[in-house]
């Protein structure tokens, strides 16, 4: 039966080779990225990885950026995998303020010590098109919305704005475990940061 028909759509044979190769292109950017830095994982390096050819490489992605974009967007949908299942049941369950801002805490210092010679590459090094600008965007305000729901679900939280409130505790959250994880400082012990980090959140979210 024909696809025009409503039976199933097969899928072409060359759509499939291209997404396989746009999956080695891009991995292969990733690992390139993480050893060499963003301005030396040239496009020659990216193809040599993945074991095609600088054509194919421009075949599929138009300039290195739009490879960047490719790589961030699934860096974020890994890190969105892992973390809104712990966000959706922080919503759902609402522990207690002490409770769900350290878990968030140690869930954000896992997902930053998961290739971090990348993760310093993609969001320290590396620019940022307007694509990748957008998404980030939308991935904060996804953390934020979800916060908030849970905040709003407290009734030990007593800040005036929890809107506000919401959008500080994403944002500090992540540029702590961000700086700890990625450009840690010898001699400091970073589990007694993310303590300290969520005392002072509780603090200021609870008043106590």
């Amino acid at each position: 039966m024909s696809p025009e028909r409503g039976g199933p759509a097969r899928r072409s044979p060359v759509r499939e080779r291209d997404g396989s190769t746009i999956d080695a292109i891009v991995a292969a950017a990733g690992e390139v990225f993480a050893r060499h830095g963003y301005e030396a994982g040239t496009p020659e390096r990216i193809a040599d990885r993945a074991g095609v050819s600088v054509g194919t490489v421009y075949e599929q992605f138009p300039d290195k950026d739009a490879i960047l974009v490719a790589l961030v967007e699934r860096h974020l949908d890994d890190a969105s995998a892992a973390l809104t299942p712990l966000l959706t049941d922080m919503v759902t369950q609402a522990p207690p303020i002490e409770d769900g801002v350290c878990r968030m805490l140690h869930a954000l210092v896992a997902l930053h010590r998961t290739h971090p010679a990348l993760h310093r590459v993609l969001f320290e090094e590396a620019p940022r098109p307007e694509a990748l600008r957008r998404r980030l965007e939308r991935t904060v305000e996804a953390a934020v919305e979800a916060v908030h729901g849970y905040l709003s679900a407290r009734p030990e939280v007593r800040v005036p704005d929890r809107a506000i409130a919401a959008q500080l505790v994403v944002q500090v959250a992540e540029s702590v475990t961000h700086g700890l994880v990625l450009n840690p400082q010898e001699g400091i012990d970073p589990d007694a940061y993310v303590r300290e980090t969520e005392r002072m959140l509780v603090r200021y979210l609870t008043g106590r």
